[in-house]
């Protein structure tokens, strides 16, 4: 990756962001040393302008940044990291630079998928997921059925933490499905997305 860290006299911006909620964590600078700290390690590394060093985030908290990606914007001359973060991110202990709270619980959706996808390519032995998996599309396909049959009821005449309740089941076992099948939650989402333009004509 060709860096320009000539703009800002050795330095570059870099945006930090959760990989799973999505959520700005903070904003920092690297020098190109800090760059490739930051790459070889696996842990996000700053150059302090304070204090005229380079600063590994976590060196003193243990609220380290974890890398899982990094992009260069279009000039070459901003960062987007991708990050797992080890705790809150802001020296005051709040989650994020801007005070936030680093939740959004629809990304854990992304998580589960990921979870799912990790046990469809592993079997591992013991997993009720595995079990799904290898009962074949036909038992799955069932299982959902009966997950909606269960959800319907609690709609009905049950409760709303019943309904709550089975239907996260349901939505549990249809990934599973939909995984056996080559597919993600994200395709659901595509899908809805498209339904929701305006010119948008049903099938």
């Amino acid at each position: 990756m060709e860096l320009d860290f000539e703009k800002m006299n050795g330095l570059i911006p870099a945006i930090i962001q959760d990989n799973s909620t999505q959520k700005v964590l903070m904003l920092g600078f690297m020098n190109q040393e800090a760059y490739q700290k930051t790459v070889e390690t696996g842990k996000v590394t700053f150059f302090s302008r304070t204090k005229n060093r380079l600063w590994t985030k976590g060196e003193e908290s243990g609220n380290f940044l974890h890398v899982v990606s990094i992009k260069a914007d279009c000039d070459n001359d901003t960062l987007l990291i991708m990050v797992n973060p080890v705790g809150p991110v802001c020296h005051t202990g709040t989650d994020t630079c801007w005070g936030d709270k680093n939740e959004q619980d629809i990304m854990f959706l992304k998580e589960l998928q990921d979870f799912i996808d990790k046990r469809y390519e592993e079997m591992p032995e013991g997993s009720y997921t595995t079990s799904l998996f290898k009962s074949g599309v036909n038992k799955m396909a069932q299982k959902v059925g009966e997950e909606a049959v269960e959800t319907v009821i609690e709609a009905c005449n049950g409760t709303d933490e019943r309904l709550i309740y089975e239907g996260s089941d349901l939505l549990y076992h249809l990934i599973v499905l939909l995984t056996s099948k080559g597919y993600r939650i994200e395709d659901l989402a595509r899908e809805l997305k498209e339904r929701h333009s305006p010119s948008w004509k049903k099938h």
